[in-house]
């Protein structure tokens, strides 16, 4: 990476933070910016620093991790992985549209991985920013000037695992293994490619929202399919189409729908 990272790190437990601290000093690609020990110094150590990347504890004195995050001005909040022993937050990290979400004790592997993810959304952001290029003028349009860096819940980031509850585990699936999601009533099953099923209380409309419209098509009131796994598009009257995953699953797309299939994939 050409790039160095600028990290903090925010753990009331000094051996933990301290742990997580000499981790990241063996990565050529990170400046440690700083460390808190409690929520409200995390906030005024963000906001005073503006790192790319916090690595936040979820549960510290006077506010935890997420709140943290609420706290943040917009425009103010970096890139966020959230740590700590215990598994059950891991939906709401997602709510929050956190980059990662670590468990201890961490991985140094694992934490390269983090490391990696934040390079790659950043440099994603970066290529976003670029001015547009006016081909019939033969120049670059200068966009208007941004303030302040957008807020990671505000951007155009999509999610690269969804963490699903079941019984008392949580399970992270990474969105490419994901072929369909099919709403049902409150409930919305998740179909990945292998054809396992994770069913889960949770909005069609919210996930999509967090899904790459490149990678995930919409093609009905109530499912969302990968485009990658869509093996075959059947013709039905009245104009509508029936899709067959690799998975053999069979999804119905709507009439309403039809012009973006047709729009999105079959035109030539």
């Amino acid at each position: 990476m050409s790039m160095t990272l600028r990290v903090i790190v925010a753990d009331d437990e000094r051996p933990a933070r301290q742990f997580l601290v000499t981790m990241l000093r063996s990565f050529d690609d990170v400046d440690i910016v700083g460390e808190a020990q409690t929520g409200t110094e995390a906030i005024r150590l963000i906001e005073r620093t503006q790192p790319d990347l916090a690595l936040l504890d979820l549960q510290m004195p006077e506010m935890d991790g997420l709140s943290i995050v609420r706290s943040l001005r917009h425009g103010r909040i970096p890139l966020v992985a959230f740590v700590t022993a215990f598994d059950e937050y891991a939906v709401s990290a997602f709510e929050l549209e956190a980059l990662d979400y670590l468990l201890k004790p961490v991985d140094r592997d694992r934490l390269r991985k983090t490391i990696d993810r934040a390079h790659e959304r950043l440099e994603r952001d970066a290529l976003a920013e670029q001015e547009p290029f006016d081909s019939a003028q033969g120049r670059r349009d200068k966009p208007s000037a941004p303030a302040e860096r957008a807020s990671p819940a505000l951007a155009a980031h999509y999610i690269d695992r969804l963490p699903i509850r079941k019984q008392d585990d949580i399970y992270l699936l990474p969105v490419h293994h994901i072929a369909s999601a099919v709403s049902e009533g409150e409930l919305m099953h998740v179909t990945t490619f292998g054809k396992e099923r994770y069913t889960m209380n949770y909005r069609l409309k919210t996930l999509e929202a967090k899904l790459d419209p490149k990678r995930f098509l919409r093609v009905g009131r109530g499912a969302l399919v990968n485009v990658e796994a869509i093996r075959k598009i059947t013709p039905m009257p009245g104009g509508s189409y029936v899709v067959t995953l690799t998975n053999t699953q069979q999804i119905r797309v709507s009439r309403s729908q039809s012009r973006a299939l047709r729009g999105h994939l079959l035109r030539v």
